[in-house]
């Protein structure tokens, strides 16, 4: 939804960009028990709506960056390079999918239906044939890729250009969500996060999104040397579009954008835990005395802990931050003595970047053992 550079002149950009570089980075983002954990970007756009790349770019950025999978959403009603670039709603996914397979990249075929406030913008992922959303009236659009079997989640809720005052819940939100035609919704696009939506996807059993809704080259928006574009961590139970179809109907994403994850206690939890590996020094801690724990971070984030509540015979750091990639010393210093019979440590934090509302933190223990 942005001002857009010349056409022509982003084409040839991005096609000499994403010719000269054959390396793919490496998303250190941990599996958890029972799933894979996959990185995706479910909302991109390219020259067949009102993008600024080829579709095969959008395929080439994804292997380069990282990501498992991606969902080319170009707009079903909205399409200002049309007089240039001739075809029907399924051609972007037709041109990308050959070089998607050819990169391992998992392409969702998709497309958004592009309307007034309520209901907005959706998209629709999974669809068999996008040129049967293009209908007049809304909700027969929508009902159409839910017949196609599609998932449906709300973008940018509280985009300042369809609400500008408040982010609302509208009565044809309910109604969507009531009729199964709302599955899922943004709580990060581009660079804007939406509290609201953070919650709803609570209440109402919507599964949460981060995307890009990328329309310029990837590397023309964000810092990929010092991080990588929003995303949605889908918890799937194999690396196949099923896999990926069944998590998000069965609402297990995550949200990850600007080292903030928003998801449920019960996916953030063991992410958190997966991505430590932890150095237990050896004896009993005594008072007076101090216990080191070396904690390593192995994934991508830092993850910034705040203490929930006092040891039990013992002081714990009111704040520390895991940084990645690194091993962060945890300092206990015995303050009672009953500390010498105990043979377990508990310490409780808050993840500040962890969110499992838009107001609450995941709280984690560390248990460590006294011997």
């Amino acid at each position: 939804m942005r001002l857009k550079i010349s056409v022509v002149v982003l084409l040839f950009f991005s096609v000499t960009l994403y010719s000269s570089g054959q390396s793919r980075k490496i998303i250190h983002i941990p599996d958890i028990p029972g799933y894979k954990t996959l990185k995706c970007d479910f909302h991109i756009h390219t020259v067949f709506s009102d993008g600024t790349v080829w579709p095969t770019v959008r395929v080439e950025e994804a292997w380069q960056e990282g990501l498992d999978a991606i969902a080319i959403t170009d707009h079903i009603e909205y399409r200002p390079h049309s007089k240039d670039v001739v075809a029907d709603h399924n051609r972007s996914y037709e041109i990308a999918e050959p070089l998607a397979k050819n990169r391992n990249i998992l392409l969702v075929r998709g497309a958004e239906i592009t309307r007034n406030m309520p209901p907005g913008h959706l998209n629709a992922l999974f669809i068999r044939n996008a040129n049967l959303l293009e209908r007049d009236d809304v909700f027969e659009a929508i009902k159409e890729a839910r017949d196609q079997g599609a998932f449906i989640l709300w973008n940018h809720p509280g985009w300042k250009a369809q609400q500008p005052d408040s982010t609302l819940w509208w009565e044809e939100h309910t109604r969507l969500l009531q009729n199964d035609m709302l599955h899922g919704i943004e709580a990060f696009n581009y660079n804007e996060h939406y509290p609201e939506a953070i919650d709803w996807a609570r209440e109402k059993n919507l599964s949460v999104f981060a995307n890009s809704d990328i329309h310029e080259p990837v590397s023309m928006a964000y810092d990929l040397t010092r991080g990588f574009r929003p995303m949605t961590l889908v918890f799937a139970r194999s690396r196949t579009e099923g896999g990926i179809k069944e998590a998000l109907f069965s609402r297990r994403t995550a949200a990850l954008y600007n080292n903030t994850l928003v998801g449920k206690a019960e996916l953030l939890d063991p992410l958190f835990f997966a991505s430590l590996k932890i150095y237990n020094q050896a004896g009993k801690l005594q008072l007076g005395e101090t216990k080191k724990i070396g904690i390593e971070n192995r994934s991508d984030l830092d993850y910034e802990l705040e203490l929930v509540q006092p040891g039990v015979g013992f002081d714990a750091p009111e704040s520390v931050t895991l940084k990645a990639h690194r091993v962060t010393l945890l300092e206990l210093n015995g303050n009672s003595e009953q500390i010498a019979g105990m043979n377990e440590l508990k310490v409780f934090y808050k993840v500040k970047n962890l969110m499992v509302s838009s107001t609450e933190n995941l709280v984690i223990t560390f248990v460590f053992a006294n011997n």
